[in-house]
């Protein structure tokens, strides 16, 4: 899945689930007859208009991200304290939560922090494609049409995305990792 195309993916479960099967609606945020609906009819359109970019937008990010915690599980199962937490007795499952998966998962902050920003740039082709009205899509039409405000506006915006990626992961590594302090208890070296 990781290597599969998100435009590929998309058009393939656009075949398959709305032409094929006719089960979820192919584009659009909503129906041309939702301002005639109800709450809780309109809730379930737009649900059903969401199914097929959000998983096309995950689907991808899932597997890099499962790639990358195995493999952070697996460095961590062979480190010296996950042998010596077995030897004391803890049970398998409080060795696997409370020790290995939260060193294990400092990494995956990182990159969770570090992808943020793209989930502005892959969703430029999936909301191309299911004619989703966001800030990919103007960002392509602005490329287009030549209207430099909005192209600066959607870098600043990308830029501040860039930063707040960056802290919300310094924010993950305290709360997953107590001995990781920002503050300046150790006199400021």
């Amino acid at each position: 899945v990781y290597s599969v195309p998100s435009f590929w993916l998309a058009l393939m479960l656009i075949m398959l689930f709305s032409l094929k099967l006719g089960w979820l609606p192919s584009s659009h945020m909503q129906s041309l007859d939702a301002s005639s609906m109800g709450w809780p009819a309109l809730l379930r359109d737009r649900a059903a208009h969401l199914v097929l970019p959000a998983f096309v937008l995950g689907v991808a990010s899932a597997a890099g991200m499962a790639r990358y915690m195995r493999g952070s599980m697996l460095d961590e199962m062979r480190r010296d304290y996950i042998r010596t937490a077995r030897a004391k007795g803890l049970s398998e499952g409080s060795v696997m939560m409370k020790h290995a998966f939260r060193n294990a998962a400092i990494p995956i902050v990182t990159i969770v922090g570090l992808s943020f920003p793209f989930l502005l740039g892959g969703s430029v082709v999936t909301e191309k494609i299911f004619s989703w009205p966001g800030m990919g899509l103007l960002m392509v039409e602005s490329i287009f049409t030549r209207d430099y405000p909005v192209i600066l506006a959607i870098n600043f915006i990308v830029s501040v995305m860039v930063i707040l990626g960056n802290l919300l992961a310094d924010v993950g590594y305290a709360l997953l990792d107590p001995r990781i302090a920002y503050s300046g208890e150790e006199g400021g070296r």
